[in-house]
């Protein structure tokens, strides 16, 4: 009869991350979701607050709409631009050293911007803060696939955007409110204050991943991300969530408060409220889209396909508010916000498709590709509305309708392109597969 050594039957068997994630305790993945739900909620107030800010800057520097366009989106453009890197540097070091180091640029940035007398001051400011806060969503999204199973992120994602949605709320009627009894300059410095607390906080308080991957060079990972690029299935997952999220946001951030009051004729108050409605349904439908996900799948619908009708709806949303029907403009303001970002469940699709190790990578290209489109709509939307004369700082309906119109006419043609039947999701890539850590 053989003996089994007692050291054996003691012998620690090593644990997957998958195991590991399962009996991680509920208050460190609180903690998780908190700290980088704050950081996004910073970079979603970063986004939107050229809304309050755009009568106050645009009488101070005489600005075009055009102008104007520009000096908002260069946040997307520094955003974008940083994507790439980031991703990188999400996957090489892990979310929370990334996101502290990366919000103190953030600050450094709306002091920059509040501190200038020019435009170009404005422009390196606003650049800078789009750099600064390009590592938060994806750097929570990337936590979050290291903290919670794989089946809750679709609702960990949702909740994610609800919180970060918060920052659309303020930057409507509360920053209007506050730009009464504060210049935007100081406004611009508490949110400096205000970022480096955050940041102190993820830096302090975050919980390190012990599996953060290391073993490969930076530029072995950077060829990881080109193979993401190439991947036909991240094309086919991402072709209607990118244009729709970069219509929703470069609207939310900047033009939607021009439609209302010159579209809708409704005054400067009544807009700003609105906005605030508008960022308070983006919450309801991140949570809502998010729950009726993970519940939808269990009965064999697809995240992808709900995520599909989601847009669509968005799509409907806009071509109602383009024909003008009669309904109350909150409703369709509500409408537009909890549909707008369903295209976000994409981030959650991807993550089930792409190994776990190229999370922050995945999730930094499609943000890529996002805020490049959102760059390009705040510009263009700005642009094509110069193409009309303005009256006492209002562009004619017939300006907006036509920039509205545009837009519905290229979320139709990338809606074909994600409903046409492939194979592309059918199939595993090997060169994404075998991608180097």
């Amino acid at each position: 009869m053989s003996i089994v050594p007692l050291n054996w039957r003691f012998r620690k068997i090593e644990e997957t991350p998958q195991q590991r994630t399962f009996r991680m305790p509920s208050t460190v993945r609180l903690r998780v979701f908190f700290l980088f739900a704050a950081g996004y909620f910073v970079s979603y107030v970063f986004r939107g607050v050229n809304l309050g800010f755009a009568p106050l800057i645009t009488h101070d520097l005489g600005l075009s709409a055009a102008d104007l366009g520009l000096l908002t989106s260069l946040y997307f453009i520094g955003f974008a631009l940083a994507q790439i890197p980031v991703g990188v540097l999400l996957d090489h070091f892990g979310p929370a050293r990334v996101t502290a180091g990366m919000l103190v640029f953030a600050a450094a940035g709306i002091g920059v911007f509040g501190a200038s007398s020019g435009l170009a001051g404005l422009m390196a400011g606003r650049l800078l803060i789009g750099v600064g806060v390009s590592v938060c969503l994806a750097a929570a999204f990337k936590a979050s696939a290291q903290h919670f199973p794989v089946w809750r992120l679709p609702l960990i994602n949702g909740l994610t955007m609800a919180v970060g949605g918060l920052g659309g709320v303020v930057v409507g009627s509360p920053l209007s409110s506050l730009l009464h009894v504060a210049t935007w300059r100081q406004v611009c410095f508490g949110l400096a204050v205000f970022t480096l607390v955050v940041a102190a906080a993820i830096a302090l308080f975050a919980p390190r991943k012990a599996d953060a991957h290391h073993q490969a060079d930076i530029v072995t990972q950077f060829k990881g991300t080109w193979h993401i690029m190439k991947s036909a299935a991240f094309w086919k997952i991402a072709s209607f969530p990118v244009v729709t999220q970069g219509v929703f946001f470069a609207m939310q951030s900047l033009w939607i408060r021009p439609y209302l009051t010159d579209v809708m004729d409704l005054t400067p108050a009544h807009a700003s409220a609105l906005v605030s409605v508008l960022g308070f349904a983006m919450m309801f439908g991140s949570v809502s889209f998010g729950a009726a996900a993970r519940s939808l799948e269990g009965r064999g619908v697809s995240v992808y396909a709900f995520c599909g009708v989601g847009m669509v709806l968005f799509v409907v949303t806009q071509l109602l508010m383009v024909l003008r029907v009669p309904l109350p403009p909150a409703v369709l303001i509500a409408a537009y916000g909890v549909f707008g970002g369903t295209g976000i469940l994409s981030y959650a699709v991807a993550a089930r498709y792409f190994p776990t190790h190229m999370a922050g990578r995945v999730n930094t290209t499609l943000t890529l590709v996002i805020f490049l489109l959102i760059f390009g709509f705040q510009v263009g939307v700005g642009a094509m509305l110069s193409l009309w004369p303005a009256q006492a700082g209002r562009f004619p309906a017939s300006a907006h309708i036509t920039v509205w119109a545009a837009l519905i006419a290229l979320q139709v043609a990338s809606a074909i392109w994600y409903m046409l039947p492939g194979r592309a999701l059918q199939r595993g890539e090997p060169e994404v597969e075998n991608a180097a850590s």
